[in-house]
């Protein structure tokens, strides 16, 4: 039995799929009975539960063999950091007595040590404390999500800009949320020995100049990439909704990713969808 948080996410939702398909018996918790029903279908048991509630997870985790885990991202109108950290802690708590026998944890690229970075630091954590666990972990540290860039098709429509933090040129590794799952179903099935840090990301890198192509290339109109200033980065994380300790946290995540580039690991795992790809299957959902 396997058991997979955040599993009606863009990524768990994949993990459910790929066990679903092999015939595999998953306890799915999600956090709301409209998401359960969602998924409840082909050896699939869903279970409503708030991830903060420590002995709630606990008693979850327990009936499962192997989990996935999944910290939820915070609500971007609140303080992001703060929620993060407050999951991160009580789901590798509930680790305490589940008796699991493996586990396979999503993180990201550049994960690092520190404070007030974003998923960099609070994923960072979140390793940490699994590891401390002493629970065998695997841990997928994936690339940019190409789902990050959904919310900006519609204003790239409208404007023809497509506005970015990254300098336009740099190659950014990125990835669907689709091949993290199968990843990380590949690691869940496969030996307990199958642990530490992989990275994860798609076929090629883009630079968000290829991204305003493939964007033009959709729309049926020019559209340009255009750096924002670095003293402009909280002010453009605010006016997509952000509070202030939000795009704070993201702005510094921003400089920092900028900063230190982006690593070229030497164990990685290669998905297979395209940009191209994302954004055919994007707008055919819309």
């Amino acid at each position: 039995m396997y058991v997979v948080l955040g599993a009606s996410g863009n990524i768990g939702s994949a993990v459910i799929d790929a066990l679903r398909a092999s015939g595999e018996k998953v306890i799915a918790v999600v956090h709301s009975a409209q998401k359960a029903a969602a998924i409840k279908q082909g050896g699939v048991e869903p279970v409503i539960a708030d991830v903060a509630d420590t002995g709630q997870l606990r008693s979850i985790l327990q009936k499962g063999r192997r989990a996935f885990l999944l910290n939820p991202p915070g609500d971007i109108k609140g303080d992001t950091n703060a929620e993060e950290l407050k999951t991160a802690r009580s789901i590798t708590a509930a680790l305490e007595g589940s008796g699991l026998e493996k586990l396979v944890v999503a993180s990201t690229y550049g994960a690092l040590d520190g404070a007030g970075i974003g998923d960099l630091s609070v994923l960072y954590e979140f390793e940490r404390l699994v590891k401390a666990t002493g629970i065998p972990a695997a841990i997928n540290r994936g690339a940019y999500y190409f789902t990050n860039l959904d919310m900006l098709l519609q204003p790239a429509k409208e404007t023809g800009r497509l506005l970015t933090p990254f300098p336009a040129d740099i190659k950014i590794p990125m990835v669907s949320p689709r091949d993290l799952g199968e990843a990380a179903v590949a690691r869940l099935k496969s030996p307990i020995d199958d642990i530490g840090i992989d990275h994860v990301e798609g076929p090629e890198r883009y630079s968000f100049t290829d991204v305003a192509k493939a964007f033009s290339a959709r729309l049926g109109r020019p559209v340009t990439a255009e750096t924002i200033p670095r003293e402009r980065f909280e002010e453009y994380y605010l006016g997509l909704g952000f509070s202030w300790a939000a795009a704070r946290c993201y702005a510094k995540m921003a400089e920092v990713t900028i900063d230190t580039g982006f690593e070229m690991p030497t164990r990685r795992h290669w998905g297979r969808t395209t940009l191209d790809q994302h954004l055919e299957a994007l707008q055919e959902n819309q």
